[in-house]
């Protein structure tokens, strides 16, 4: 099967908000969502899937209607950050500079707080194993978010940076899974489809 993992679009910023963050995408994150419908749309899909978060859910959408397909909500593709009050765009952090900054550069893993990350991507591993299991011999598209492609290919692939793969929104990753239990990663970050509206996250 083919599985195709797309990054969420460019989300607003939304800082200490009542109860958690779940920002909306800007214009340039809508318009990246057309961007990946068209681009994937003339692909035999069988399924598509997505975090429940709002910034999926939204990239996923210009896809769905193109191709009149329901849109399966997969809970375990959830980010990290799914119980934090605040998003913040990571190229707005680094533009702005500072101690936050290099609080990030020197430690990534602060920037999740006391969230569990093994935990973290342990859950985001069984989900798409789940996905591939079940869908063997289709092309399923997951619509989600930079950690939970970064976790998943880092457990695939085995090497130990957890950052060590850029994923810039709404870019396409696609992975061959064989029945035996092969992984095959082909294709890591695309990002040609979005002409002008490529954003390069840190």
């Amino acid at each position: 099967m083919e599985l195709i993992i797309v990054r969420h679009g460019r989300p607003n910023r939304v800082e200490n908000v009542e109860g958690t963050a779940d920002p909306s995408l800007t214009d340039i994150g809508h318009a990246q969502a057309d961007a990946v419908a068209n681009y994937l749309c003339d692909l035999d899909i069988d399924l598509i899937v997505s975090s429940p978060m709002l910034r999926a859910r939204q990239t996923a959408q210009p896809l769905v209607e193109k191709l009149g397909m329901d849109l399966m909500i997969v809970d375990d593709l959830v980010e990290i950050d799914k119980d934090s009050d605040t998003y913040l765009p990571m190229e707005e952090v680094k533009a702005k500079g500072g101690d936050e900054w290099q609080a990030i550069v020197d430690d990534p893993d602060s920037m999740h707080g006391d969230v569990d990350i093994d935990a973290f991507a342990d859950r985001v591993f069984t989900a798409f194993e789940e996905i591939i299991t079940n869908n063997s011999g289709k092309t399923v598209v997951a619509f989600c978010h930079a950690m939970v492609a970064m976790s998943f290919l880092q457990r695939t692939l085995g090497y130990e940076d957890r950052y060590g793969l850029r994923i810039d929104y709404a870019s396409i990753t696609r992975v061959q899974a064989s029945r035996a239990g092969v992984r095959s990663v082909r294709s890591v970050n695309e990002t040609m489809h979005l002409g002008d509206n490529v954003i390069i996250t840190p």
